[in-house]
């Protein structure tokens, strides 16, 4: 028998990458392309939409090695989320270079609309707090800033949509009758999207000012959606999700209360709330985590954190005090503990839970005592403290209290680090076998809605432990030192006393 495969498509920040998976869920190959990062001016981050579009073209042959298009039973894509693609309808040339999800240029935008809207209008529809971080305010900005291109898009000239609509607009056909869709977990991540009707809501839509015809039909996250027409002739497009909810996904977290965490350049933690929609009092995001054909939404709360992996790049390329990313955990067992030094890396603010654009990072407690080691080791706890804010806060919000972490991403190959979350979370934390969990979850989605996998407790089984980490910290240590975290974060927020705002 002809082996068959799923494919995934993951579109990321810096890279897209593809990879076949079989049945039991393994990778099979893999091939992947950066793409180049543009920063024209101070807190302006672009890509070049045809760069990927290009790349795409070039990796997915090189990921079927050997393999025949009909050995593929469906196509999965997870993609950067927020970051906005604008493009002409008829052409498909993008109009300038896509802005993204790390772009603060709306700030001031933002700022001018909170204050004459607040967060209550966005909270009550679309779930989300006015934020430089989504969708809907660049959209804006382009229309201030790009003459003419309201009244284009107002005429059906131009179209919108974050990466995944990108890639499917032109994997079946582009100019020539391209599909124009999203699905439901990209969709709540604009601020144009209703989270409990899953339709586009009108009073969003007028508030911004972006016209219904420019923006794409919101889909389920996994269903067929339509053959390519190019790459892959012939192979159903199955699935589309969200890079963090497809992580979500391909750590099987279905249930109420199971929670991930990816740790990569940043991080990003999501527990399962079911299919009851849960607005946050304590600074996180509720979105959707996914959609299966008919079935309900599930949804999720989310707690971003904008600083983690890229903390050990700044510590190796602007200090230079390792030569390599895994050299900062020898560094840091080194000593015994971090010597009484914090740092919060409020780089360009910070995100869940405290949402302040305007925070800038600290180094707190330095002395003459402090050697690189003691550094080392506060920089990697810097990121269990962010984890350890974001889970109080979810457990504070969410009917299930965090039993157990599954985490995935670059970062947990660091031991010392994964123990240290573990610790301060006190509950046990766990990796799976499958690294690649973004591109898995995409490649499950796709393979249930055309039958290859039969159902959710098919894709548990598929599910295999590969570490685990349990807590042993003394509780009263684990609170005095979060304590000083805390007071840490304060410093970081206060550095130029501004007024502090809550999301409720």
């Amino acid at each position: 028998m002809v082996e068959r495969y799923v494919m995934s498509i993951d579109q990321g920040t810096t890279s897209t990458r593809c990879i076949l998976f079989d049945h039991r869920g393994r990778l099979v190959s893999v091939a992947q392309r950066e793409h180049q990062h543009h920063f024209p001016r101070p807190g302006w981050v672009e890509h070049d939409a045809v760069e990927i579009w290009r790349n795409l073209q070039r990796i997915v042959p090189q990921a079927m090695d050997g393999a025949e298009a009909d050995q593929v039973a469906a196509i999965g894509i997870a993609n950067q989320r927020e970051t906005t693609v604008l493009w002409d309808r008829t052409t498909g040339a993008p109009v300038g270079k896509a802005i993204s999800w790390q772009d603060t240029r709306t700030d001031s935008l933002v700022e001018d609309l909170r204050r004459t809207t607040g967060d209550d209008f966005f909270l009550d529809r679309c779930s989300l707090p006015l934020a430089t971080y989504f969708s809907a305010p660049r959209i804006r900005w382009l229309f201030d800033h790009v003459e003419g291109l309201h009244e284009r898009a107002e005429r059906g000239e131009v179209l919108f949509g974050t990466m995944e609509t990108w890639l499917i607009w032109n994997l079946t056909g582009g100019p020539t009758g391209g599909l124009h869709i999203t699905d439901v977990t990209n969709a709540s991540r604009t601020m144009l999207m209703n989270t409990r009707t899953l339709t586009w809501d009108e009073d969003l839509l007028a508030y911004f000012g972006v016209p219904r015809s420019m923006l794409p039909e919101i889909r389920s996250s996994a269903e067929s959606y339509a053959v390519a027409g190019s790459l892959l002739p012939g192979v159903r497009i199955g699935a589309a999700l969200g890079d963090q909810q497809a992580a979500l996904f391909g750590q099987t977290c279905f249930a109420p209360g199971e929670a991930k965490c990816t740790y990569g350049t940043g991080s990003f933690l999501l527990i399962n709330t079911g299919t009851q929609v849960i607005r946050s009092r304590h600074g996180l995001l509720t979105t959707v985590g996914y959609k299966i054909k008919d079935e309900p939404a599930v949804y999720a709360l989310e707690g971003p954190i904008a600083v983690t992996g890229s903390l050990v790049q700044w510590f190796r390329d602007s200090l230079g005090l390792i030569s390599s990313a895994p050299e900062i955990e020898t560094l840091a067992r080194t000593v015994d503990d971090n010597g009484g030094c914090y740092i919060v890396p409020a780089f360009s603010g910070l995100y869940a839970p405290h949402w302040r654009s305007d925070a800038r990072g600290v180094i707190v407690g330095l002395t003459s005592y402090i050697t690189k080691g003691h550094l080392a080791r506060a920089v990697l706890e810097a990121t269990g403290w962010q984890t350890r804010e974001v889970v109080d806060a979810m457990n504070a919000d969410s009917p299930h209290s965090l039993k157990e972490l599954k985490v995935d991403g670059g970062m947990t190959a660091n031991n010392l680090l994964m123990q240290f979350v573990a610790e301060v979370l006190d509950v046990p934390v766990v990796r799976p076998m499958v690294a690649e969990t973004v591109s898995l979850g995409a490649a499950y989605a796709a393979g249930l809605a055309v039958g290859y996998w039969p159902d959710l407790e098919g894709l548990r089984r598929n599910w295999h432990r590969a570490a685990q980490w349990l807590p042993d910290m003394d509780p009263e240590r684990r609170e005095s030192e979060y304590d000083n975290w805390q007071r840490a974060v304060e410093r970081a927020l206060g550095w130029i006393k501004p007024a502090k705002r809550s999301l409720s």
